[in-house]
Order: C-alpha cells, then structure tokens, then sequence
C-alpha cells in the first residue's frame, strides 16, 4: 500500500467544567485530527493536541510540513519514514513541536498498517498482555476542596478503579499533606494513590514534601521537579522511599536514555506525542526494560492502551477521558484493569458525526 494523501482537521474540545492545575486553568484542547490515505482505501488516524488551543495552527502546520515525506511511500516503511523525518527535523531540533509532528504521523501510518492486516497493534508490536491496570486521572484537581477531593475519590471505587491519581503543588507543604490525608482516609488502604506536582518544586521542596507524603502509602510521586532537572530529580528519588514517576515531558529515546542513566525516576511515563509516537514509545519501553524500570502512559488512554499491551513492563494506564466523545468505541473496564481491544489498528476510530459538531 503507497500513501496517497494526509489530511489534518483542527478541532476544539472544550471542558465541561475548566479544571485547575499548578500550570494554570484548562478550559479547552486544540486537537488536530490526522487521517493517512492509502491508495487501497485504509486510512490511518490519529490524534495530537494543544492546551487552550494554545498554537494549534502551529502544530497543524508541522504535521502537514512533514507530510511530503509520506506521499508516494510504502505505507508500511514505518521505520524508513521516521528516520528520514528525523534528518529532516535536524534544523530546527529534536524536541518539541516537530517531534510531536513526527508522532502524529507516525502513529496513524501503525493503524493504517494494523487495519491492513486486520490485527490490533499490540499483537504486531509482540503482544505481551491482553489487559493493563488503570488508574483514573480525570478529576482530583488543585482547585478541588477536601470535601470535593473525598466525594470524588469515592465515587472513582464506587466506579471499579482501584487506582487514582490527584495533583498537589499548594504554595505550603502541610496543605498537600493535608489533602493526601482526607483521600486517602476516603479511599482507605487498598486503593493505590498517585500524587503529580506538575513539576512545581524544586529539589528541596520536593524531599521535604515527599517525606511529609511518606505516611500514605503513594504509588509514585509524579514529576515534583522541572522536567529539565533529571539531575535533581535523581537526588530527589535517592532520597525518598516512595517511588519517583517522570517522564511525560521528556523527547524521544535520547531523553529516556539519559533518564535511565540517572536513575531519575523509578517509573518512566513516556507519552505518544511527545516521545515520538508508537515506534519510539516502544524503543523507550524496551530501553526501560533493560534497567528492569516499569513504565506508565501519559494521557491517550484510547491509543497508549496498545503499546502498553505490547510492553511486559507496562504496569499502569493513565485514564484520562478528555477525548473519549471523539472515539465511535468506548474503553472496557474489568476489575480495574482496561481491557486492550482487539479491534485493528487502534481498535478506535473517529467519530466524525460528533467531530462534525465541534468548532474548528
């Protein structure tokens, strides 16, 4: 199968209720839209966004710049495609929106292929587990109160999840460890809790925070320090026994390499768009596997769920449905764990009766 043509569609998603996070309000998501066109008539999708629709045109414009590099090729020369995109992007770097660019692409040239074949790309990409737990990532937020914390908390066990993740960062340490405390209280013992500074401390704070948090028992500790600081973040993970989670800001294998060389993080949290779509996130996972590191998805819980049913050290699925409505098939649950489909490609396709309704 050759490329025929890519198509790119801009979208708005808008919040039911703006939600609050140390990086400030969210309210909407620019989402771009991707569609690979075989000349079989298969066509890839895929999806990559921004934050309030913050330079959606910008990543827009990347996504349909690269895509010169696809009209014409083998469909299934995937490897081929995102070497040549890496020279291409060299000028203006390895990091950043071009990547994100070669991740939208790269990711619907897989369920181009996958829907080719008729397989789900999980089981092209080695099949190593049919189901991967979840924890539910769409609600505790900053600006929730401690009586709004505990009811939604509840209401995530109340739904099946046996894992949740709610965001600290208060300008004072005893308000986060207060807040830690009432969920915890709410969820009891057995329900894993995860805490994501959203990379507002810096080393000291985040040992002594950390330390404070010890108590309640937290699966990991996300991202307490700025994303470029993998030295210190090393120090910080040296110094607490609960485990250090980073990574959803990081780039490619390089970044990863140098994470691991570190011991930054005790679990890595690579994310489709800006690790490099699924061909990198797969070379991530398996770099992880060497250093016996787990790994956890960032966001994309629909597309993440298949790389993650390829990697044997997958250990978590980030659930956060922000783009769920865009998707014609739902997520299944059991038990707490999200069942990976065994639809092809992705096993989601756009629901463009819906799309059709969003502003562009």
């Amino acid at each position: 199968m050759k490329i025929a043509r890519v198509e790119t569609r801009p979208v708005v998603v808008t919040l039911k209720k703006p939600i609050g996070t140390a990086f400030g309000q969210i309210n909407t998501f620019g989402c771009v839209l991707v569609f690979v066109h075989g000349d079989t008539g298969v066509v890839g999708e895929n999806l990559v966004f921004t934050l309030n629709n913050r330079r959606t045109k910008v990543l827009r414009q990347m996504i349909d710049e690269l895509a010169d590099l696809l009209i014409g090729r083998d469909a299934g020369h995937i490897a081929e495609f995102w070497a040549r995109a890496w020279k291409d992007i060299n000028f203006l770097g390895h990091k950043g929106v071009p990547v994100v660019g070669i991740s939208a692409l790269d990711g619907a040239l897989w369920d181009a292929l996958g829907k080719s074949v008729n397989l789900p790309l999980y089981r092209l990409l080695g099949g190593a587990q049919s189901r991967v737990p979840a924890y539910h990532s769409g609600g505790l937020w900053l600006t929730s109160t401690i009586d709004e914390l505990k009811a939604e908390a509840e209401s995530f066990v109340a739904a099946g999840f046996k894992a949740m993740k709610m965001r600290i960062g208060a300008a004072d340490p005893v308000t986060d460890a207060a807040r830690v405390r009432a969920v915890r209280q709410a969820i009891g013992p057995k329900i894993r809790l995860m805490a994501d500074a959203n990379q507002q401390l810096n080393e000291n704070q985040a040992i002594r925070l950390g330390r404070m948090l010890e108590e309640f028992d937290l699966t990991w500790f996300e991202e307490p320090l700025p994303a470029w600081d993998l030295d210190g973040l090393a120090r910080v993970s040296a110094a607490l026994d609960t485990p250090i989670a980073s990574g959803e800001t990081e780039y490619t294998r390089y970044g990863f390499r140098r994470m691991l060389e570190l011991r930054s993080a005790d679990i890595l949290m690579p994310d489709l768009q800006r690790a490099g779509g699924v061909s990198e996130f797969m070379r991530v996972g398996h770099m992880a596997e060497s250093y016996d590191v787990p790994v956890s998805s960032h966001l994309f819980p629909e597309t993440s769920i298949q790389v993650l049913g390829a990697l044997s050290n997958a250990i978590y699925l980030e659930y956060m449905p922000w783009f769920s409505e865009l998707y014609r098939e739902q997520l299944e649950f059991e038990s707490g764990d999200a069942i990976v489909p065994e639809r092809p490609g992705w096993g989601f396709t756009f629901n463009m009766d819906y799309v059709e309704r969003l502003k562009t």
